[in-house]
């Protein structure tokens, strides 16, 4: 096994976070218009995530990691305006920190 570098790891393992929020996401009871954008949101998230992975570290890199943390803030507000406890709005808290972490490292 290649041993992973701590961004590459760090990485990963949102990465797998933001998957699963998504899939979580799909199942939340919200009415047709915030549904629709609930999962544009998340799946922006994974989207800006993986592309910002694929740049070389820099500008561009952190670019696309504020993109999928905006997105992410967009997903907090939607399910606290619609859901009064759900382990999806506990979720959305623990990745912002996952993520928040990833774009402060990126260099």
């Amino acid at each position: 096994a290649i041993p992973l570098s701590a961004p590459s790891f760090s990485f990963q393992i949102t990465a797998l976070l933001f998957s699963v929020k998504y899939k979580l996401c799909r199942l939340q009871p919200l009415r047709g218009n915030l549904k629709d954008q609930l999962l544009r949101a998340s799946s922006s998230i994974a989207l800006n995530l993986s592309e910002g992975h694929g740049r070389f570290p820099g500008k561009d890199q952190r670019r696309f990691y504020r993109i999928a943390f905006g997105s992410l803030r967009e997903c907090q507000a939607i399910l606290q305006l619609e859901l009064e406890e759900s382990p999806a709005i506990k979720m959305a808290d623990s990745l912002g920190a996952h993520l928040y972490k990833l774009l402060k490292n990126s260099k």
